[in-house]
């Protein structure tokens, strides 16, 4: 995992074609003014190389660059 990486918790609210995702930020510990708000995500290779499914109302953990653009970010894992 890279150092510069905001990491927050959200809900799958959407799901969009070519494996995009809205995502809406639920708990975020480094910037709580993130949470609530909605994100346009996608999945991460490994979750694209185990055929993990994601339907809405899944809980994810996304990454997010604070350098690029905190509208979207990349979906890493799938919380039960």
């Amino acid at each position: 995992m890279a150092k510069d990486v905001i990491e927050v918790e959200g809900k799958v609210v959407e799901v969009l074609p070519n494996t995009l995702f809205r995502v809406e930020i639920q708990k975020s510990l480094e910037l709580p003014e993130l949470v609530g708000r909605v994100i346009l995500c996608h999945i991460s290779g490994k979750m694209r190389m185990h055929y993990i499914r994601l339907l809405e109302g899944d809980r994810v953990r996304v990454e997010m660059s604070p350098r690029y653009d905190l509208d979207k970010g990349r979906i890493t894992f799938r919380l039960k």
